[in-house]
């Protein structure tokens, strides 16, 4: 029974939850910028370059010709698929750029709560005041 109970505790703890919470919130966020990618970024960047779709750019190493990174793969040629290549190095510079804010913008906020508000100074209890005019006196005898 020990087992169940370290194993129930080792699940409830709050950085295990935020974990799974952060893995499934990981997951749709990836396909969000997938599609922004997909369907965004690497058509305007195929129209800028003349209609040219990363995509299907390839090198083939096996035989025969193909148009397409798709039926060079249905063929089962070998084939240096850099244009895909590129699409996920867009894909992940995004989805980095997204959590670099996303991290900042928690930073910044949790440093706005952790300062502390600054306080006027306390005012002078009667013994500080009166040890003051003491002071004052004795420095108006010299």
């Amino acid at each position: 029974m020990g087992f169940v109970k370290d194993f129930k505790e080792f699940a409830m703890k709050g950085n295990v939850m935020d974990m799974a919470v952060g893995v499934i919130i990981g997951g749709a966020f990836g396909k969000i910028v997938s599609s922004l990618v997909d369907d965004v970024i690497m058509p305007l960047i195929g129209k800028l370059t003349g209609g040219v779709s990363f995509v299907d750019k390839f090198i083939n190493l096996g035989d025969g010709e193909f148009n397409t990174l798709a039926a060079a793969k249905e063929a089962g040629a070998s084939v240096f698929a850099y244009g895909q290549f590129i699409q996920n190095i867009v894909d992940f510079l995004i989805v980095a750029l997204c959590i670099f804010f996303m991290v900042k913008g928690i930073a910044k906020l949790n440093r706005k709560k952790e300062e502390p508000e600054v306080e006027a100074p306390a005012e002078p209890s009667a013994e500080e005041k009166l040890l003051g005019e003491i002071r004052d006196l004795l420095k108006e005898k010299k």
